[in-house]
């Protein structure tokens, strides 16, 4: 029996992993410098570092009255955070994306929101997390990245499409992909994460889904060729009315049209 062809996703394939990171960030500039945006959805992670490395070098080129207005007008959430580190941990998230971002561009860093990785309830972290991206609009773009066993954010397989902001344990695979910001031992990464969920994540109005890479082939392959289902949490973005999948031709090496 053949398979049954899933709705396609948008995709733009670029020549490589620096023509991807450039073209992903002048869509956040364009995002940004639109009418009246929307706080945008940041990721971090590898995938990352080369995008916001082009925004940098773009920004640079922007007259003077947009450089302030961008930062003027800065709002954004990421995705998730690591249980038990604050700020000031290299191995954070937030220090990432000081790193990466908030430092080097000169935003305020009140207007780079993340989940509270110390908060005494995460649970309850996680809950005050999204009523706060609720109140500011919502997500107007999200970024996101692939994770090698199909997780977007820190959303573990299985995962339903109706998984809500919440801690997660990861897997050993995930804590051994995110070792090297540990000095890499996989031991050293948090077990668990607040995360924002397929729920807040499908409420964006537009998503951005990077991959790049041939070590992300193979799971590139299965969200291109796979209906939704709960062991792939990234084919539930196939249910998103406006969601374009930017990679370059080495993560594309593994998406047939089907088995």
């Amino acid at each position: 029996m053949s398979a049954v062809t899933p709705p396609r996703l948008a995709l733009t394939v670029l020549e490589s992993r620096e023509a991807v990171a450039s073209h992903v960030a002048r869509q956040l500039l364009a995002d940004r410098l639109g009418p009246e945006p929307r706080p945008l959805g940041l990721a971090t992670g590898t995938t990352m570092e080369p995008v916001y490395a082009a925004l940098l070098e773009a920004e640079r080129e922007l007259l003077d009255g947009h450089r302030q207005h961008l930062r003027r007008h800065w709002r954004s959430y990421n995705l998730d955070e690591y249980v038990g580190l604050g700020s000031g941990d290299p191995g954070s998230f937030a220090a990432f994306m000081h790193s990466c971002l908030t430092g080097p561009l000169g935003l305020d860093p009140a207007s780079v929101r993340l989940p509270d990785g110390q908060a005494a309830d995460p649970q309850a972290e996680a809950g005050r997390y999204a009523a706060e991206i609720r109140a500011a609009g919502g997500i107007g773009l999200q970024l996101l990245g692939l994770g090698l066993n199909g997780h977007v954010g820190f959303n573990e397989p299985p995962c339903a499409a109706t998984s809500c902001c919440r801690p997660v344990q990861l897997s050993a695979s995930t804590r051994r992909h995110n070792a090297a910001a540990f000095a890499g031992d996989p031991a050293a990464v948090p077990e668990w994460a607040i995360t924002l969920g397929l729920e807040e994540i499908l409420a964006a109005r537009r998503i951005l889904l990077v991959v790049t890479g041939a070590g992300k082939a193979d799971v590139l392959g299965r969200l291109l060729c796979q209906r939704p289902s709960p062991e792939l949490p990234a084919s539930w973005l196939q249910r998103h009315p406006a969601v374009r999948v930017i990679a370059d031709r080495a993560a594309l090496s593994g998406a047939t049209s089907g088995p």
